[in-house]
């Protein structure tokens, strides 16, 4: 395109980046001519230029105007579904149609300053009004990595670790550590890639689970994991009470008693931690710090401790400084006791280890998730290894497993008598080793760090920041993942906490609900039934979190591009894979109730199927899947056992045709295709908008009314022109219908000719392409239209009702064609959707076309609301030889193992009908014959000319055998079905050319006529869909 001169632009217009708004055109239309109106020369690349429906007009753009824009952030943010428009950016018909001007849709021009932060326009704020202040965010640091590592570091790393290394040495509590290590260091590689697989918003596990996975198992595990984390609160902080207590023990100061003390002290603590919680993230961010301060000191008091020469009151409690002989003999391991096992004390320490998800619970408080949340988990878990390593490892070679503590049990060195390797430095220990009574030793004395660090109250001190920093974190955490997850909706009367305040949406509902938990289980006092539980819930979200990393990647979708690589899928099922051994190696009754819950809770979410999209990789795996199996079944030969009958139903839009609809339906679902077609008849432009706009509409109408069907539709100049595109084009490989499904078109009598002669060449149609036909006709009719617009508007009435056939696409006038008015208006009920009792299905299997017109009834009987009508078979014979027919006909019918057993043979099908029906017949015709008198042919086709429909004499002469055989079926159809819960008949077939439109309507007509059960016309394609053999 040729380059348009531009007019020079004024400084102030400078930072538009390349483009103008609307907004900066308006000068131009507001004032006359303004800086920006088009000259003379210049002009757009579009042949009118005008508003265009988004928000640019002409902008400058390489050096050209155009309406075409460059690529910008905000085309692009808050979109979800495939169709989503992008803000600001030109639709295809703003780029390829001739714009009409729209000056409704403008919109104000989006700054540079706003573009660059990546903020929609509307967040610019109003003039005058006073700016939103700035949340607070955290770094990496600050945010994840100290909030993980104090979460990780708990109790255990002072009072058990010293106790596991003298039960399996210091080589097998490495391997410990190192197995516990590997799951978490694989969880949190794909808690890494998750979260840099676009923008994380608040919500930690649960938001990365749901986002990841769906919101079935997401919002099963948002909820036990929020629960998980509230009692995960009371257990910290009864660790904390109950140190607290032993310390008031000891010097016979309790407050009441015990256990009471615990309570107090706890509720009192937990009172505390929820006050420094109200008091804003920033707060419990400097809490966290002071924390994490304590535990370093504590830890460099400990190794300070381990180098210091050991006292004569430290070596009678097992403490010799670092010997060689100590760390050799702690290296081997020594099991003692019930818990004495390698899986057993595997058990113990693993929950030290979990705490990895503190910093991701959190995510709506970061600065920049995609970057804190991988390298602050994975640095927390690398420095917490470390610590574990070191102190397992300088624990294991400085203190003996067992010591008595008493300063007698000094000997020489060398001594007789004298048994362990505390001899050889001067201590004699044999006696309560052998009697199993040292209360001192890494193996008695969970202390043991307290007594080996330089200043024994800085490990209180330790413990004390370990258990509440891992109580706040888990008070902070418990909330936020709720918030989310309340704000969701996926589960009832949880919606009242989803409210945020202040600046950082603080969920401080959630926070006293968190308070009120955590208060409850304090209480209780006793929480050794609920610890396995708690940890079964953490190992269920690394299972899930893993499992979300492998099934996004299993699965191929071209939206899984996460910007941290290094992690793979098989490490993450295998890390998936061992949270669930881990589960149950740890309690296996809770891993069971865990299991149990998250059953439970999927199982609720699957059954109200909340309204949401969030492009999970369920959602991929479904289409691979079914992409997978449609090519397949491609490669798969057909064969007549597996045949079933694909429908293609002409409902139109299918509110309007719900008893054909729910026919179809009733014997399809959950057994074979069935794909709802409409015709939109007129131009294309005037069209296409009306089917994108209902196509959502109509399906979300067939789930509310659980039909199991595809939609689509076709633009066409005309009826059969359509319906040639659908019979044509409808379906994929194997999965194409093999049934054009219909209504019966009451209204052929007063119809349009050309009409008439459409309905019955879409019939035609369907034999030339091989499909079966099966035709629908009830006495009230199929099509509810006007029943739904008196309803809406009782002054309507629809001027001829032109599509009652059930295949058009004309909305009558004033029908709602918004998508949610058509899924929410109400369901008209039809009677495919009653239970039918002891009646009969009636079929009458006249000619022999494949064995279509008894399979479908035989699929209808199946379901249960059919299941109790009987099924009587009627076929034609001669009265001389009816015991032979019906055997032979019961005979085929049980090598098909229909279970159909009643079989009546009507050998007065062949007598004449009554003169007043034949009468009927003939004035039912009257109207379209051409009364030519026997004319020759070349006559009569001249005569014809431009009346195709018109019935000739003679063509009434050759067909008047059948036409009888149409009013006689249809007097033998009163006398045995007239109280049939439904009739099917095998469909009569006109020759094509040979039997004229309004004959062939004719003999439908008689046939069906005056029946009040519902009348199925079925014609196979004469080819078999039932055989006896097993090959």
């Amino acid at each position: 395109m040729a380059e348009l001169p531009v007019p020079e632009l004024p400084a102030a217009l400078s930072h538009c980046s390349g483009r103008f708004t609307i907004s900066t055109l308006l000068g131009a239309e507001e004032g006359g001519r303004g800086p920006y109106a088009p000259t003379e020369g210049t002009g757009c690349d579009s042949a009118q230029p005008t508003h265009l429906s988004g928000s640019t007009l002409c902008t400058r753009t390489f050096g050209y105007n155009t309406v075409d824009v460059v690529p910008a952030y905000e085309h692009y943010a808050n979109s979800k579904g495939v169709g989503d428009a992008g803000k600001g950016r030109p639709s295809l018909a703003d780029l390829h149609s001739i714009l009409k001007p729209d000056p409704g849709r403008l919109r104000a021009p989006v700054s540079d300053l706003q573009r660059s932060n990546g903020l929609p326009e509307e967040a610019a704020g109003e003039p005058g009004r006073a700016p939103t202040p700035e949340p607070v965010r955290f770094g990496w640091v600050k945010g994840v990595m100290i909030r993980c590592m104090l979460n990780i570091w708990g109790v255990i790393l002072y009072l058990r670790l010293p106790w596991i290394t003298a039960q399996a040495g210091i080589a097998l509590t490495w391997l410990i550590i190192l197995m516990s290590v590997t799951v978490t260091t694989i969880t949190g590689l794909s808690i890494s890639a998750i979260s840099t697989n676009g923008k994380v918003k608040s919500g930690g596990t649960y938001f990365l689970i749901s986002r990841s996975l769906g919101p079935e198992l997401g919002g099963s595990i948002g909820l036990i994991f929020a629960f998980a984390n509230a009692v995960a609160v009371a257990m910290h902080t009864v660790g904390f009470a109950e140190t607290v207590r032993d310390l008031l023990q000891e010097h016979n100061s309790l407050i009441v008693d015990p256990t009471n003390d615990i309570r107090i002290i706890g509720v009192v603590t937990v009172t505390v931690l929820l006050g420094i919680s109200l008091a804003g993230m920033e707060w419990e961010a400097k809490a966290q710090i002071l924390f994490f301060l304590v535990i370093l000191v504590s830890f460099i008091n400990y190794l300070v401790g381990t180098v210091i020469p050991a006292t004569a009151e430290k070596q009678a409690k097992g403490f010799f400084s670092y010997r060689a002989d100590i760390f050799a003999q702690n290296f081997v391991p020594s099991w003692r006791g019930p818990e004495g096992s390698f899986f057993g004390l595997f058990s113990i320490f693993f929950p030290s280890a979990t705490g990895i998800l503190a910093g991701a619970n959190i995510s709506g408080d970061l600065k920049d998730p995609a970057v804190a949340i991988p390298k602050g988990t994975l640095m927390a878990i690398f420095w917490t290894t470390m610590s574990y390593l070191v102190l397992s490892a300088t624990i294991g070679s400085c203190v003996v497993r067992d010591a008595s503590g008493s300063l007698n049990d000094s000997v020489a060195v060398g001594s007789p008598g004298c048994e362990g390797l505390a001899c050889s430095f001067g201590w004699n220990f044999t006696a309560c080793a052998q009697r199993q009574s040292c209360r001192y030793g890494l193996s008695n004395y969970y202390q043991s760090m307290s007594m080996v660090s330089g200043f024994g109250p800085l490990i209180t001190a330790g413990i004390f920041g370990a258990t509440l920093s891992s109580a706040l974190a888990c008070l902070v955490s418990a909330p936020k993942v709720f918030q989310c997850l309340c704000r969701d909706q996926l589960y009832p009367l949880i919606g009242f906490f989803g409210k945020g305040y202040g600046r950082n949406s603080e969920p401080i509902r959630g926070y006293m609900l968190t308070y009120v938990i955590a208060v409850g289980f304090i209480l209780i006092a006793e929480l050794n039934a609920i610890a396995p539980i708690i940890s079964n819930f953490f190992l269920c979200s690394y299972a899930l979190i893993n499992f979300s990393c492998f099934h996004a990647s299993i699965t191929n979708s071209p939206g899984w591009r996460p910007s941290f690589r290094y992690y793979s899928k098989w490490a993450a099922l295998f890390g998936a894979a061992v949270s669930v051994v881990i589960m149950f190696l740890l309690t296996w009754w809770a891993a069971l109730i865990a299991f149990g819950i998250v059953i439970f809770l999927l199982g609720y979410v699957l059954y109200k199927k909340p309204d949401v999209n969030w492009g999970s990789s369920m959602q991929a795996s479904s289409y691979n899947m079914a992409l997978n199996y449609s090519v397949g079944l491609s490669e798969v030969d057909e064969h007549i056992k597996n045949y079933r009958p694909q429908c293609l139903v002409l409902t139109g839009p299918p509110n309007f045709r719900p008893a054909l609809v729910d026919f179809v339906g009733t014997f399809t679902k959950n057994l074979s295709l069935m794909l709802c077609g409409n015709v939109l008849i007129g131009p294309r432009k005037q069209k296409m908008p009306e089917s994108r706009l209902t196509a959502d509409g109509h399906t979300k109408w067939l789930m509310k009314r659980k039909i199991k069907a595809f939609y689509t539709d076709v633009v066409a100049e005309d009826l059969r022109s359509g319906v040639q595109m659908l019979i044509q084009a409808a379906g994929l490989g194997k999965m194409r219908p093999n049934i054009l499904a219909l209504g019966y078109k009451r209204n052929w009598q007063t119809a349009s000719p050309q009409s008439l002669e459409d309905y019955v060449g879409i019939l035609h149609d369907a034999f030339d392409f091989k499909y079966g036909v099966c035709l629908m006709r009830m006495k009230e009719g199929l099509n509810v239209s006007r029943v739904m617009q008196a309803h809406v508007n009782p002054t309507f009435e629809a001027a001829g009702h032109p599509e009652e056939n059930g295949t058009g696409g004309r909305v009558a006038p004033g029908t709602a064609a918004d998508p949610a008015a058509l899924a929410s208006e109400q369901q008209a009920s039809t009677v495919f959707q009653s239970e039918q009792g002891k009646k009969t299905i009636d079929i009458y299997w006249l000619f022999d076309d494949g064995g279509l017109t008894l399979l479908i009834p035989y699929l209808l009987g199946r379901k249960k609301r059919w299941g109790k009508c009987k099924i009587r078979v009627f076929v034609g014979g001669q009265i001389n030889r009816m015991d032979e027919e019906r055997k032979a006909i019961v005979s085929l019918l049980s090598k098909f193992r229909l279970g159909f057993h009643e079989v009546h043979i009507l050998p007065d099908i062949n007598q004449k009908p009554r003169p007043e029906h034949v009468k009927r017949f003939d004035d039912l015709i009257a109207p379209f014959r051409l009364n030519d008198g026997f004319k020759d042919e070349a006559t009569v086709n001249e005569m014809r000319q431009g009346c195709p429909w018109k019935i000739s004499d003679e063509e009434i002469d050759k067909n008047r055998a059948k036409s009888l055989r149409q009013v006689r079926l249809n007097e033998i159809l009163l006398d045995y079905s007239r109280d049939a819960a439904l009739v099917a008949i095998t469909l009569p077939i006109g020759r094509k050319g040979r039997c004229p439109s309004s004959l062939y309507m004719a003999w439908l007509e008689t046939l069906s006529q005056d029946l009040r059960p519902p009348v199925i016309l079925t014609r196979g394609n004469q080819e078999n869909v039932l055989t006896f053999y097993c090959q």
